[in-house]
């Protein structure tokens, strides 16, 4: 027979044990959900750095961070968060869709300086993908021009990486290195017609369109340098030219203020951006591909004299190789007059692209 004694003996143990067992359970923070709205092709880097970061914030505050994380073109994903969209950071492809959201009020005017490097977090350069072999013999900008050459890209329309594909054609051009053409406006125009005339898809995004290339469309992309090593490192088949020129990419991340006001996590989203410029971070991006922006790990690479080890091991298979002649979008008087005169309603490759493909 159970006593009563026994019973209050019993209940008075589990409320001790309650009491003082899950202490450390209760005094840790409550989890933190995260979102991150990212441009299409640095997935798998941020798949390799989240978790990275989820155990620097533990360790560091006792918190759980859960990421959410949606990819697309870096235009839709911008004009997603401007129409309601509640992303605590946006990691994009070109610097005016963080203006878009600057414009509509929810990113602070000054984020470049609230962020290492103006707040562009990797960096990469327009490239050339051609076939195993480059069996057509593609050398440069000029045998995009030639006749039954199948070339792909991204649509301007929703993807800032395919902005930056048809500047660097149009740059490249301008500065003599589409053979053919004479280096000036008049040639850089007609070689940017020619290739728009032998466009065979363009797709959303650049993931899209290289996954279009890797399916065995096309015969020559306009792609981006981390694509392509990122795709050889995995047993894509394809060969890499590096154009004599070239624009630089520069890839903006930001805190989308007025949604972590919202959601109350300025301060774990704050620290996430500033992760992705520390190390190890560093690391993961360019061992898929992306050329760092911290000198330190960019030294690990090749770019600068020396670098220093970390808990990302450098992938030494990768080397980023110089470019004769690399110009940035300063090229074209900044973004807002590059978009205005390529890409808007009557911007000359909108222009283009309907008059050569009959829209």
């Amino acid at each position: 027979m159970i006593r009563y004694s026994h019973i209050l003996s019993l209940l008075t143990f589990l409320l001790v044990v309650s009491a003082f067992a899950p202490i450390q359970a209760q005094d840790a923070p409550a989890p933190v959900n995260l979102t991150l709205a990212g441009y299409a092709v640095p997935r798998e880097a941020y798949g390799d750095i989240i978790p990275l970061f989820q155990q620097y914030w533990q360790e560091q505050t006792g918190q759980q961070v859960i990421v959410l994380e949606s990819y697309q073109a870096s235009g839709a994903q911008s004009r997603a968060v401007a129409g309601g969209f509640e992303a605590d950071i946006v990691a994009l492809s070109i610097e005016p869709d963080v203006t878009r959201l600057v414009d509509a009020g929810l990113i602070s005017e000054d984020w470049k300086s609230e962020t290492p490097y103006d707040g562009f977090v990797t960096r990469s350069l327009v490239v050339l993908a051609v076939r195993p072999g480059n069996p057509l013999g593609i050398t440069g900008w000029g045998g995009l021009a030639n006749e039954n050459i199948q070339v792909i890209t991204p649509d301007p329309a929703t993807s800032g990486g395919a902005q930056w594909n048809i500047l660097a054609a149009y740059g490249a051009a301008r500065h003599g290195a589409a053979e053919g053409f004479s280096a000036d406006d008049t040639g850089a125009e007609a070689f940017l017609r020619a290739v728009a005339a032998n466009i065979e898809v363009l797709d959303r995004d650049g993931r899209e369109s290289f996954l279009t290339f890797e399916r065995g469309i096309g015969d020559v992309a306009i792609t981006y340098e981390n694509e392509v090593l990122g795709g050889q490192l995995v047993g894509g088949q394809y060969d890499l030219i590096i154009p004599q020129s070239t624009i630089l990419i520069e890839n903006p991340v930001a805190v989308v203020d007025t949604y972590v006001d919202l959601h109350g996590t300025r301060e774990v989203a704050e620290a996430f951006v500033q992760f992705l410029f520390a190390a190890d971070a560093q690391r993961a991006f360019a061992n898929h591909g992306f050329r760092p922006v911290n000198p330190t790990v960019g030294a690990e690479y090749g770019l600068v004299d020396e670098g220093t080890p970390g808990a990302v091991t450098p992938n030494t298979t990768i080397t980023f190789a110089p470019v004769d002649d690399l110009f940035t979008i300063e090229e074209f008087g900044g973004w807002r007059e590059a978009r205005a005169a390529f890409f808007g309603d009557e911007g000359l490759f909108t222009r283009i692209i309907a008059e050569v493909q009959g829209q």
